[in-house]
């Protein structure tokens, strides 16, 4: 009997520290915690939801600016986008912030840093309308490769084009500039040849091609002959695009100049193509000349 009631005591006891553990569990704010499978499920539904949202986000990104992973945001996001119609409203320039982009978009309302120094330039492999070294033989590497890639297909069609004008430092295309204003007055300067800081010439990644049908000029009549016409369909194969396509000088700000190429890569020039439009109007920038 004595038994008994000390155990009924023990159970007591017991009993009643652990409705005192209970108590102060709660008073200190204290949760139970989750078992493991709710753990994973609560996480991987929120990673599952971040996953989501950010792809979304980036495929939009993409799709607005055309870029691809390797080149994004030079003029094609909001930022630059929003800033180019600022800037074209109040009539002001914008200095591109990354000039080495192959994407880079230099026109009216768009020019280089000051004091910019075009990368790794080299001399293409390809036959030029004079022998001696000239600076404007050169190019990017990354666009003489292409513009090698261009001409020797050409070549195997049968054609024979003929590069004549790439790479222009600032000093260069301040002199151009000057003398075109001195010799046939600055409204024809302005559409013909551009002011120095704005040039795609010092980009590095034009370049002017002609033909000896042509006498090696320079003249919309190269679109009439076979290198002409097979530049226009088939320059953006090898990444480039004609710079200043026909009827689009109130975008450009510039006439028509079937003979200037420009390496923009193979993904952006296939989309520019077959769109037809400028560059400008693939990144939705106002005109560069208003």
């Amino acid at each position: 009997m004595k038994k008994s009631v000390v155990a009924a005591i023990i159970a007591l006891g017991l009993l009643l520290a652990g409705c005192a553990g209970e108590n102060t569990a709660e008073e200190n704010g204290a949760e139970p915690e989750k078992s493991g499978e709710e753990q994973t499920s609560s996480k991987g539904s929120t990673d599952q939801k971040d996953s989501s949202g950010d792809s979304q986000s980036g495929n939009g990104n993409k799709e607005e600016s055309g870029q691809d992973d390797s080149d994004e945001n030079e003029s094609g996001g909001n930022k630059e986008t929003n800033k180019s119609r600022k800037t074209s409203e109040d009539g002001s320039m914008i200095e591109v912030e990354e000039p080495e982009r192959i994407d880079v978009i230099v026109n009216k309302q768009r020019k280089l840093p000051e004091g910019y120094e075009t990368p790794n330039l080299t001399v293409p492999d390809v036959p030029f309308s004079f022998e001696e070294f000239h600076p404007k033989k050169q190019m990017r590497k990354v666009a003489a490769e292409a513009l090698e890639e261009l001409f020797q297909a050409a070549e195997e069609d049968g054609l024979e084009p003929v590069a004549a004008s790439g790479y222009r430092s600032y000093e260069r295309q301040k002199a151009i500039y000057e003398n075109s204003v001195a010799e046939n007055g600055r409204e024809y300067a302005n559409r013909y040849s551009a002011k120095p800081g704005t040039s795609e010439h010092q980009t590095g990644l034009a370049m002017d091609v002609t033909s000896a049908e042509m006498g090696f000029g320079l003249d919309e009549s190269f679109v009439n002959t076979e290198e002409g016409q097979w530049l226009k369909e088939n320059a953006h194969r090898f990444g480039f695009v004609i710079r200043y396509p026909e009827g689009k000088s109130d975008i450009t700000g510039y006439a028509y100049e079937p003979w200037h190429l420009r390496f923009v890569g193979k993904e952006l020039a296939g989309k520019v193509h077959a769109e037809n439009v400028t560059l400008e109007e693939y990144f939705r920038l106002y005109p560069a000349n208003q």
